[in-house]
């Protein structure tokens, strides 16, 4: 099966003090390698932040 569920993470939040909002995805790992990264809605913060595929 080349899709996998991953969760992403906003990398913003925890610099302001705020907790970090979470996302639940789907990406293809054959075509995609690297690390994903979206600009999604945080909102403790108010505003779309970047997340990044946490482990």
């Amino acid at each position: 099966m080349p899709r996998e569920i991953i969760t992403i993470e906003c990398t913003e939040a925890r610099k302001e003090g705020k907790s970090p909002s979470r996302y639940t995805t789907t990406r293809n790992k054959k075509t995609k390698t690297d690390k994903l990264e979206l600009m999604k809605y945080n909102p403790a913060l108010g505003r779309h932040t970047l997340h990044r595929e946490i482990k």
